[in-house]
């Protein structure tokens, strides 16, 4: 598609790029009909986003940015620097085994000489051909084995007593929030499948709604559908008030809200009653459940299981960024929980999850599983700037992601962005992210360092102390701030019994997690009041 709005652009027939002209031209639907067909809307969207991101990534020095404004189709284009005169006219000879980034350097050389409008077509196409280049990757390294996963089908939501609410309206936007999630395939009722063919022939699922009116007051139903024996997997009502609420805002909230439900990970599509029904055999889907159990049960036998399945997932599909990011996150989970799992955190696994997601993200670099892991194994590498630019990223690209969100949220807590990182955290842990009881262990952090111990001891209480020996640490830091002294030495007894490795090293531990001093000074107080020996806080660790 881009390279087609930037040649029509060129060669003047701007006027001529419209939704029906790039439907029939670029994906050559010929019975286009734009009002019920989102596919140009929908890629045109990706379009922007991959865009954006090329020119903060790979494109920062190309000397011309594309853009495509907003309700339309049609590029503009600005030199992002100013173009110097040359005096020598002999063209730069091009080396054969030229990498792409020189032969933009040498590209921009050649056509700087020239009259202003051939420079501006020699710049843009070079920049198409970088963009081409940064965004499918080397196709020719590319497994034969692409990884199966579930398809979605988003059927058209039925409107059968009212005109306030668009029903394609919002089933677009439910796709458009549906796709950013790499774990599933989407697909749509009015052009997920070529003619003649049902929807159902590929998907798996399919998700339905109606919407039903009355004055006022609009009520989206909502149900999530296994094809193969029409069992209701999921449902849920949705309420808007037209009186109160923007019609506009509020169906675009409420397909974030239909679209997290559905495919958030550890949500209704990563329960154990949700698996491959024969067809087709889902190993990378089989091994997103097996690595989304793992992180429930949390077991050094539910890790093996999964991480065996994740290596096998990779080889078989060596370019399926989503289940390598996954395998850098049990590497790095024998790191982060080592004393839950009662091993030593060895420095080669960080430095394995570390290449593991740098890698992932080379492969896919608009996934935000991939650039989750990024941001997890740059943390406890103490790269705190790389980890929050990588976290950054991964939320712009799926904010309803709650994974996503939540850990993000704890990295800019516990790098002291602690009301930014808090009300991240807050909104995953209201939306049941993440294990049960996880995110309200950041909740607990996030009291702490307001120095509101009683809400911090309720969020303690309400965590899972067992999913990991930090957890009670925190417990016991914040017992013995508030002079429950008593209560804090049970929790203690129970560190020393369970994790002894973990108050052999307690200091560094939490130097790794907390950035500032008087954050990890806070901790240590109450440890201290506790009765745990602890001298002056370390400085940060390094690994």
């Amino acid at each position: 598609m881009l390279r087609y709005v930037v040649t029509e652009t060129l060669e003047g027939r701007s006027t001529h790029i419209k939704a029906y002209t790039v439907a029939v031209d670029v994906f050559r639907r010929t019975n286009f009909d734009a009002q019920n067909d989102p596919v140009v809307r929908i890629e045109a969207a990706r379009l922007r986003r991959d865009l954006e991101r090329y020119y903060l990534m790979a494109g920062q020095n190309d000397p011309v940015v594309i853009t495509i404004p907003k309700g339309g189709y049609v590029p503009t284009f600005r030199f992002a620097q100013a173009v110097a005169p040359q005096e020598d006219d002999a063209d730069p000879p091009v080396d054969k085994g030229t990498s792409n980034a020189d032969m933009h350097r040498r590209t921009w050389g050649i056509i700087a000489k020239r009259p202003k409008r051939i420079l501006l077509a020699g710049v843009v196409v070079a920049a198409v051909a970088g963009y081409g280049g940064f965004s499918t990757l080397t196709a020719s390294e590319t497994s034969n084995v692409t990884p199966v996963r579930p398809t979605i089908a988003v059927e058209q939501f039925r409107n059968s007593n009212g005109d306030l609410v668009n029903p394609q309206a919002v089933s677009d936007l439910i796709i458009s929030n549906l796709v950013k999630f790499k774990e599933f395939k989407i697909t749509d009722q009015a052009s997920g499948s070529p003619a003649g063919e049902s929807i159902y022939d590929e998907a798996r699922y399919s998700l339905q709604g109606s919407i039903r009116e009355e004055g006022e007051r609009v009520r989206l139903a909502t149900r999530l559908v296994r094809q193969s024996d029409k069992a209701v997997l999921w449902a849920n009502n949705y309420d808007i008030h037209v009186g109160t609420q923007d019609i506009l805002e509020a169906e675009t909230a409420l397909a974030g809200e239909i679209a997290t439900a559905v495919a958030q990970p550890f949500g209704v599509m990563f329960e154990g009653k949700v698996k491959p029904d024969g067809v087709g055999g889902w190993q990378a889907y089989d091994c997103s459940l097996s690595y989304y159990s793992y992180r429930r049960s949390m077991t050094a036998e539910a890790l093996e299981t999964a991480q065996a399945c994740l290596k096998s997932a990779t080889k078989n599909s060596p370019r399926d960024a989503t289940s390598l990011a996954l395998l850098s996150l049990t590497n790095l989970d024998q790191v982060r929980f080592a004393y839950k799992f009662d091993t030593k955190p060895l420095p080669e696994k960080l430095d394995l999850a570390s290449q593991q997601a740098k890698q992932a993200v080379s492969i896919d670099h608009m996934n935000p599983r991939a650039l989750q892991a990024v941001m997890l194994t740059s943390f406890f590498r103490n790269d705190v700037t790389a980890a929050l630019e990588a976290g950054a990223a991964a939320y712009e690209l799926n904010p309803n992601d709650t994974e996503v969100a939540g850990e993000y949220g704890l990295r800019l807590s516990m790098s002291g962005k602690w009301e930014t990182g808090c009300d991240l955290v807050s909104k995953a842990a209201s939306k049941g992210a993440g294990p049960t009881g996880y995110y309200e262990v950041g909740m607990t952090l996030c009291a702490l360092m307001r120095n509101d111990l009683q809400a911090a001891e309720l969020w303690s209480r309400m965590s899972d102390l067992d999913y990991n020996p930090m957890h009670r640490m925190v417990l016991a830091s914040i017992l013995g701030a508030s002079g429950k002294t008593a209560q804090a030495k049970t929790e203690i007894d129970w560190l020393n019994h369970h994790a002894p490795a973990l108050m052999s090293h307690l200091e560094h531990e939490i130097s790794v997690r907390l950035v500032r001093l008087e954050d990890r000074e806070r901790v240590f107080a109450g440890l201290r009041a506790a009765g745990v020996l602890i001298g002056k806080s370390p400085a940060p660790a390094t690994n």
